[in-house]
């Protein structure tokens, strides 16, 4: 059975014949940007108010209905600010404290995360599951046990990191469970080929993880140790229990200098948080582009 073509014009006559296709509207945009742009107004807001807040003056900070604009933008605030307390001893002190942690996470976890991800060992499963449960028990029932073995290293161990010292800041901090757990879920994305034929060539345990797993897992280490500075730059209430002394304080306790029993100097203090917020800022500048990747992998396998 053959089919009749039909004539050029027959064609064109049902082809103009036939009703227009409706032309569907497409924003020039990801729908999500419609709820991701308000939520994102939202987050920022309060940044954007402590901004504000940073350049008036103190009469301003307390007229109602609250000041948008200042008149003019008072940028001696921050300095007043810095000379008001000790800040470089803060920052110092934060810095140090912040670096030691760092350094102390980013090995021991790479360790015990390797150790958890590629060697079977007794009691292995065992262990992982107690590590875990450790992070759904929050800190404040910890805190005074954690406290007391801080008070005996202090005592029994060495002053420099007993209470009243900036020791007592780094000690319980030095590992986490999160970074173990973040970073043996990574090493488990790594292919096993590859050490394998590491450890054919006479590469050491130590050897493998420094000079191939590392070297692969740079965007989950990254992730982690931007985790870990901001968790130990920011952290106010250990450092609230265990220091007392002004020459120990670390930049969250030194921001109780510009609050006093019966009044707040809001200028100096929002001055004084935007200076404290400008490390942190650009960290997480740094480090953004690795935390979609590192926590995408992180997911692949259990």
């Amino acid at each position: 059975m053959t089919t009749t073509e039909l004539p050029p014009t027959e064609t064109v006559a049902r082809e103009s014949s036939s009703p227009p296709r409706e032309r569907k509207f497409k924003l020039p945009f990801s729908p999500w940007h419609l709820v991701l742009i308000p939520m994102t107004f939202v987050l920022i807001l309060p940044l954007l108010w402590m901004l504000v807040t940073s350049l008036e003056t103190e009469s301003e900070t307390n007229r109602f209905p609250p000041v948008l604009l200042p008149e003019r933008p008072r940028f001696e605030n921050y300095t007043e600010a810095w000379a008001a307390a000790p800040f470089g001893h803060f920052f110092l002190n934060s810095a140090m404290v912040t670096v030691v942690v760092l350094i102390s996470n980013l090995v021991v976890c790479s360790l015990a995360g390797y150790a958890f991800a590629r060697i079977r060992f007794l009691g292995r499963g065992a262990l992982f599951v107690t590590l875990m449960a450790t992070l759904m028990v929050p800190f404040q029932v910890t805190m005074i046990p954690v406290f007391l073995i801080v008070k005996w290293f202090g005592d029994n161990v060495w002053e420099g990191l007993g209470i009243d010292h900036i020791g007592a800041l780094m000690l319980p901090n030095l590992a986490t469970a999160f970074g173990i757990f973040f970073l043996r879920q990574f090493f488990q994305t790594v292919p096993v080929e590859l050490e394998e034929a590491a450890r054919v060539d006479g590469t050491s345990r130590l050897g493998v993880l420094f000079k191939i797993v590392l070297p692969l897992s740079l965007p989950a280490m990254s992730t982690l140790a931007a985790l870990t500075v901001l968790t130990s730059w920011n952290d106010f209430l250990w450092p609230l229990i265990v220091i007392t002394s002004q020459d120990q304080m670390t930049i969250p306790l030194g921001l109780s200098y510009f609050q006093g029993a019966h009044r707040v100097k809001w200028p100096l203090l929002m001055a004084a948080n935007v200076m404290s917020l400008l490390p942190m800022l650009l960290v997480f500048i740094g480090a953004q582009r690795y935390f979609v990747q590192s926590v995408a992998s992180t997911g692949i396998k259990g």
